[in-house]
């Protein structure tokens, strides 16, 4: 399917509501887009830059928990969460008790990183990884008793109410289909997409899925950096997005509801493109003044 052919899917009638239910992604995709391929090309190019910059920086371990305490707070921040990366790193004890819930979710997805990047070493990426890093990053915080771990098995939606919802997800009768293809979709070796299309493609799918009944777009972006981790684009995973996308919230917003409302694919990969440009570009200059600082302390 050329990307310009795209169609996103098409409203369902459910009693009392419409749900979307978005067509699969498991097949062929090719574009003859100028300008999508050059800013691929910088963006595959900036990614490689910070991959060979993460095998030069010492103690590159302890940076990578700097970043993930970042990603853990702006990701939760995209939610609503108020927490920033200086209470990610306070006890509970310090805080004051009406912080502690918003703490608690930035402690989670710190726990739900660090596990699953521990658990590519064992489990591809895959939905049963997607399901226990869920179960981790719900763990006693609001959420606990919506079904951690397991896909929902009843509507959801996005917005104050079911009735007056922004966007309302695929009734859960087509959740397992729609996850097992693009489970698919992230290791069909036999089409050619290229891997940033690819968990672009996979990001956008997954959100409008929505398979779980609360923290879907903290897994969602957490799914971006275990892909890359897990395909070797990146030796150590050094590259969240969640902060592009909180400096862009509104847009990251309306690009995922321009494509299932008008089928508007390529402006979302190129926004998403964009993103890992600039984060990539970020994080490398982060860790080439590392490396000027360290020699500057070694003359």
């Amino acid at each position: 399917m050329d990307i310009s052919d795209f169609q996103a899917g098409k409203y369902e009638d459910r009693y009392e509501y419409q749900a979307f239910r978005p067509e699969t992604v498991c097949h062929e995709w090719v574009s003859a887009d100028a300008e999508l391929t050059e800013i691929l090309g910088r963006a595959d190019r900036a990614l490689g830059e910070l991959n060979a910059f993460a095998q030069l920086v010492p103690d590159i371990e302890f940076f990578i928990q700097m970043y993930v305490a970042k990603e853990a707070t702006q990701s939760s921040r995209i939610e609503g969460t108020q927490t920033n990366i200086e209470d990610a790193f306070k006890d509970v004890d310090d805080l004051n008790p009406e912080e502690r819930d918003d703490w608690a979710e930035v402690q989670n997805y710190i726990h739900a990183i660090n596990f699953s990047i521990e658990a590519l070493e064992t489990l591809p990426l895959s939905n049963r990884l997607l399901r226990q890093t869920h179960e981790v990053l719900m763990e006693g915080v609001r959420g606990k008793d919506k079904r951690p771990g397991e896909f929902r098995v009843s509507q959801n939606w996005i917005g104050v109410s079911l009735k007056n919802a922004v966007f309302i997800p695929p009734h859960h009768e087509h959740v397992p289909d729609l996850m097992g293809d693009l489970e698919k979709f992230l290791h069909a070796d036999d089409i050619f997409v290229h891997p940033l299309l690819r968990i672009a493609i996979a990001h956008y799918q997954f959100e409008t899925i929505h398979p779980f009944l609360d923290g879907n777009g903290r897994l969602g972006r957490l799914m971006i950096s275990l892909y890359l981790a897990s395909e070797g684009l990146l030796s150590k995973p050094a590259l969240y997005l969640s902060d592009y996308f909180e400096r862009n919230k509104t847009a990251y917003v309306d690009h995922l509801m321009a494509v299932r409302q008008g089928n508007h694919l390529r402006d979302w990969l190129i926004f998403f493109l964009h993103g890992v440009e600039d984060t990539a570009r970020a994080s490398a200059s982060a860790f080439r003044e590392l490396l000027e600082l360290k020699g500057k302390d070694r003359a």
